[in-house]
């Protein structure tokens, strides 16, 4: 590579990372402005719109209910896409690819035609809207990540431990709850805060599947039909701050989990 190459190479680079970090910090610089309205200059500086959602039993209702329906929605993807990656890993069928090509579409389908048939199918269930259809909609949606994540880390387990499991006695059942999950740690981390954030942030499928209780997505989408305010700013940083903070353990758990499989 020459220099020139690597001088412009330097360049896209930044240019990307400012055109990706200034609205973020143009965000959170407008949740502490002295004022109703968004927009330049600013003349003072508060941290009452942040005492204000704390303060907000619908902000904090909306936080805690989205939280719920991650959790639920992170445990319920984990077991069942750590049984399909487990169930296509290690075994040879034919059709395999068509099975594996299935269970990955929940991924691909754009998110107002997954919603809008997801709305259809509770109907046929005669589910009501609410907090278990938002779950299914988001599990459904959270599924064949998690699958991806385990069958790649699964791919990487010697066969050798699972053999010496065997050998030692151990049944199919053992090996795995001993050998292979232990195993699988760092990609069920990665992938179960994965899951978290993307069920946090679904808001199209919340919208569909849910009822008069708001997710916090919705309930910033309703704020904005009257208008940009400094508030929204608040909740949206608040959530960034959240967010990064479980980015960051999600990536130190990983790493130091991988080092210690790979001593």
């Amino acid at each position: 590579m020459t220099r020139n190459t690597r001088i412009l190479m330097s360049v896209i680079y930044w240019a990307f990372v400012v055109y990706l970090f200034v609205p973020l910090v143009l965000m959170v610089t407008m949740g502490f402005k002295d004022s109703k309205f968004i927009g330049f200059p600013i003349r003072g500086w508060t941290l009452d719109w942040y005492s204000e959602i704390f303060r907000s039993d619908e902000v904090l209702g909306a936080f805690g209910y989205t939280m719920a329906i991650a959790l639920s929605t992170t445990l319920l993807s984990l077991v069942i896409g750590t049984w399909i990656a487990a169930f296509l890993g290690p075994h040879k069928f034919r059709g395999k690819l068509i099975v594996f090509a299935l269970a990955c579409m929940p991924a691909v389908i754009p998110g107002i035609i997954s919603a809008i048939s997801l709305r259809i199918y509770i109907q046929f269930l005669q589910l009501d809207t609410g907090m278990a259809a938002i779950i299914l909609g988001h599990t459904i949606h959270n599924v064949p990540f998690v699958a991806l994540v385990v069958m790649a880390r699964l791919a990487t387990l010697p066969q050798s431990h699972i053999e010496a499991a065997r050998d030692l006695g151990a049944d199919q059942f053992v090996a795995f709850s001993r050998v292979t999950l232990p195993y699988l740690k760092p990609a069920l981390i990665g992938a179960g805060v994965f899951c978290m954030l993307l069920s946090f942030d679904d808001f199209v499928r919340s919208f569909f599947l849910g009822s008069y209780q708001p997710t916090l997505p919705v309930l910033i989408f309703a704020k904005l039909r009257s208008g940009m305010s400094p508030e929204i700013n608040a909740i949206s940083t608040v959530v960034l701050v959240i967010t990064a903070i479980l980015g960051i353990w999600a990536e130190r758990s990983m790493r130091r989990m991988n080092k210690g499989t790979s001593v």
